[in-house]
């Protein structure tokens, strides 16, 4: 199998619900996106993973696999979950970016995801 770039994708707002944030880390890169509108920590996990599909798209033909810790909006995404709430709105943002061709996105510990690192470091406790 051949090595396969590795995006990494974490959304939240402090509190939930409030103001959103999202994070996509690919080849070391770091690109936070912060105040994105009132919502929770699933419609910015949502968002980070829209966004992670976005600069996917632009790695054209490279292989590749998005990465992030929130099982509920992976699940949903890959058709595992029933979508609930704003999730709709977002699978259907989410339909037009990836246009049909369904990445392949995976469940990482949030120990494992770099995006959510550097989230965490926005906001040490």
């Amino acid at each position: 199998m051949p090595n396969r770039l590795k995006i990494y994708f974490d959304g939240g707002c402090r509190p939930t619900p409030g103001v959103m944030e999202v994070a996509v880390v690919v080849r070391g890169q770091v690109l936070i996106r912060r105040e994105q509108g009132f919502g929770t920590s699933i419609d910015a996990e949502w968002l980070a993973l829209i966004e992670a599909c976005r600069i996917a798209r632009s790695f054209q033909n490279e292989p590749f696999i998005i990465l992030g810790d929130c099982a509920p909006v992976i699940n949903q995404a890959v058709g595992k979950a029933r979508l609930r709430g704003s999730s709709g709105e977002h699978f259907q943002a989410f339909l037009l970016i990836v246009d049909g061709n369904q990445p392949r996105i995976r469940y990482v510990k949030r120990s494992q995801n770099l995006a959510g690192i550097a989230l965490q470091r926005l906001h040490p406790r």
